[in-house]
């Protein structure tokens, strides 16, 4: 694989796209103004979109989501992630730089200006709760936990994608939840942070 290959890319609105790639085995992501001329560039001609998220990306939905997808492939770390990016976790975390579900949540969101605590069951609580028929880019999305604080929270992209951390030994990635029979049985909420 050549520090050129495309694996896939984002249209974000606004006339922005986020080019998912690899060099060198490393999950990349760069952002373009003119998706179309990038696309071209890096990747066969049959490139195509794979998640649109609709929205102007100057929002702070928009901006914490185009941040958390600069983080795709970081490695989860228990513990790991601030609002200056990923970090070494704590107990299991510790030998690995990365972020936690809640670590990568803080971090996206403090790039548009907003600050969350460094848990799941604190920003279940920092903010406007949000039907899930009324989503929009950035809002928060909780799992778990049964009838105590959630155990899991992912940021949403758009037609049922989130991205986040999902567990040791994984990286950030997208996730489709709306079709997942796991995430819509522990889905608890969503909230669109202050």
């Amino acid at each position: 694989m050549t520090a050129h290959t495309c694996l896939r890319w984002l249209t974000l609105g606004g006339g922005l796209a986020v080019i998912l790639g690899t060099l060198t085995g490393t999950a990349a992501a760069t952002v373009s103004e003119d998706p179309g001329a990038l696309c071209s560039t890096l990747v066969p001609p049959d490139c195509s979109p794979v998640v649109k998220i609709k929205g102007d990306l100057r929002t702070k939905g928009g901006i914490a989501a185009a941040a958390a997808l600069r983080q795709l492939g970081t490695p989860f770390s228990w513990g790991g992630g601030s609002s200056s990016g990923p970090t070494r976790g704590v107990g299991m975390g510790a030998l690995t730089t990365g972020f936690d579900c809640s670590g990568l949540t803080l971090y996206a969101w403090s790039r548009a200006g907003v600050r969350l605590g460094h848990y799941t069951g604190a920003q279940f609580r920092q903010g406007r709760r949000v039907p899930l028929g009324d989503l929009r880019t950035g809002d928060l999305l909780f799992f778990g936990g049964g009838s105590g604080d959630p155990t899991h929270v992912g940021l949403y992209l758009h037609g049922g994608v989130m991205i986040h951390a999902p567990k040791t030994g994984d990286v950030v990635r997208t996730t489709q939840f709306l079709n997942s029979p796991y995430y819509r049985a522990v889905f608890r909420g969503a909230v669109r942070p202050a």
